[in-house]
C-alpha cells in the first residue's frame, strides 16, 4: 500500500488530567515523520490536519477517538500536523515516528485555528505555553510540497 514502515523512535506522552491538549505538531521538511498514533491507557481525542500545499486535502483534518478498550491507531502521514486531547484522567498515548526528532525542524499550529477547522470535542482545561502559543497557519516555505513526502 506504499506506506511507510520503518519506525526509528517511539515516545509516550502520559496525561495526568482529562482536557490537556498535545500539538499540533508536525517537523518541517526535509524531516516530516509518519507517526503510528495508539491510546494504550484511557481515551484520546486524535487529530491529524493535511499541510501539504497542492494536496487535495489542504488544510482538511481528521479526528478519531482512540482508547485502549477499542485499540485502534492512527497513521499519520508526513505533512500531517497532529494532536491529541485526553478525554478522560491518565491518559497514556504511545507514539512511533519514522524520523529521529529534529528540534530546528519542529513547528506547530494553533489548536484552535479556525483556518483548520477542527471540531474538538470540547475546549482544553491544560495546554503547555508552547503549544497554546503557535501560530496561525499562513503560506510558508516549511510546509510541505505534495512531492515532498512520496515515498
Amino acid at each position: 500500500m506504499g506506506l511507510v514502515n520503518r519506525l526509528v523512535q517511539s515516545n509516550i506522552s502520559f496525561n495526568t488530567r482529562s482536557g490537556t491538549l498535545r500539538g499540533m505538531h508536525y517537523q518541517a521538511y526535509p524531516h516530516g515523520e509518519v507517526k503510528i498514533v495508539r491510546c494504550t491507557s484511557g481515551a484520546i481525542f486524535d487529530v491529524a490536519v493535511d499541510v501539504r500545499a497542492g494536496s487535495p486535502t489542504h488544510l482538511q483534518s481528521f479526528g478519531i477517538e482512540l482508547t485502549a478498550d477499542n485499540r485502534k491507531a492512527l497513521y499519520i502521514p508526513k505533512g500531517f500536523a497532529h494532536g491529541f486531547l485526553s478525554l478522560v484522567d491518565g491518559a497514556e498515548v504511545y507514539y512511533y515516528m519514522s524520523s529521529e526528532y529534529a528540534p530546528e525542524y519542529a513547528r506547530g499550529l494553533r489548536w484552535n485555528d479556525p483556518a483548520l477547522g477542527i471540531v474538538w470535542p470540547f475546549d482544553p482545561v491544560v495546554i503547555n505555553d508552547r503549544d497554546a502559543n503557535y501560530p496561525d497557519y499562513a503560506p510558508a516555505a516549511d510546509y510541505f510540497e505534495v512531492s515532498d513526502v512520496r515515498a
